[in-house]
């Protein structure tokens, strides 16, 4: 029996695998140890998993997670599962979950557009080549956090559409000084910045919206995309963002030449496949 989670920083998405058959699917909130110490993780997972999970011995846990970049990073994920699961754990990035969910054992550029943004060249095994995310601050190109980030500054400074500004303070009832605490003074503000993607999504038929989405989208493919062999190979994305806005991305990715083959919500279903087709190594945590 096999326990595969892929988290992002929004939610974290748990899979029970007996045999080749998923047996339990669960989500629960993101975990990213940037943000949190090895304490909170472990006080995340105690609480948002069944009991019966913690009875359970498993032939291994796959952990893919936001954040999970560095060897020191991952430690403080496997320190946290391991005191938990007590059996072995491997400790993976979200990337390489979306190349190998994405992929399989096929060479490509697999991309994420979620909460936050990343690509990378996979070439079947292993990924060869990064143009680094550097974040919603720096980075994070059609992310939701950027986008939401973008339309909050908008409707704070009066450029959005009235109209639209109007119905959006209606829908989440936060005031200015509300927005401006939950960016620089809470935890998680790509969290909070990213909610507000899903408002715009309902009102794409506003050409001020429209046009926010597809130029974010736009600066996703000029700073990642194109840095990579992307004629050559298949182009694959993962994540909320390119799933719900899929037409306006698909729109987007012509006009570079680019045909994209597939586009999914969560990498969960890929990976499920690629762990029950594939030995994975075993990390000693």
């Amino acid at each position: 029996m096999k326990l595969i989670a892929e988290s992002g920083s929004t939610r974290t998405e748990w899979a029970l695998i007996d045999g080749d058959c998923v047996t339990e699917h669960i989500f629960t909130e993101g975990i990213n140890p940037f943000f949190q110490s090895r304490r909170e993780i472990s006080r995340s997972v105690r609480l948002g998993l069944p009991e019966h999970f913690f009875r359970k011995r498993f032939e291994q846990v796959f952990f893919y997670g936001a954040g999970c970049s560095s060897p020191e990073r991952k430690g403080i994920i496997g320190a946290s599962l391991v005191a938990q699961f007590k059996s072995p754990i491997e400790v993976e990035s979200d990337l390489l979950a979306a190349a190998r969910g994405l992929l399989k054992n096929e060479a490509g550029i697999a991309c994420i557009l979620g909460t936050g943004s990343n690509s990378c060249f996979y070439d079947g095994k292993n990924i060869t080549r990064n143009v680094r995310s550097l974040g919603y601050v720096l980075g994070d190109e059609g992310s939701g956090a950027v986008l939401g980030k973008l339309f909050l500054a908008d409707c704070l400074k009066g450029l959005a559409p009235a109209a639209l500004i109007e119905t959006f303070y209606e829908k989440f009832r936060i005031s200015a000084d509300d927005a401006l605490e939950s960016v620089y003074s809470r935890p998680f503000p790509n969290r909070f910045l990213s909610t507000f993607s899903y408002f715009l999504n309902e009102h794409l038929d506003s050409e001020y919206v429209y046009d926010l989405v597809s130029q974010n989208l736009r600066s996703f493919f000029v700073r990642s995309v194109t840095q990579y062999d992307y004629q050559n190979y298949p182009i694959r994305f993962v994540g909320s963002v390119a799933y719900n806005y899929s037409s306006v991305l698909h729109q987007v990715a012509k006009e570079f030449g680019i045909v994209i083959d597939n586009i999914v919500e969560s990498p969960m279903n890929g990976l499920v496949e690629y762990h029950t087709q594939n030995i994975s190594p075993i990390s000693h945590f």
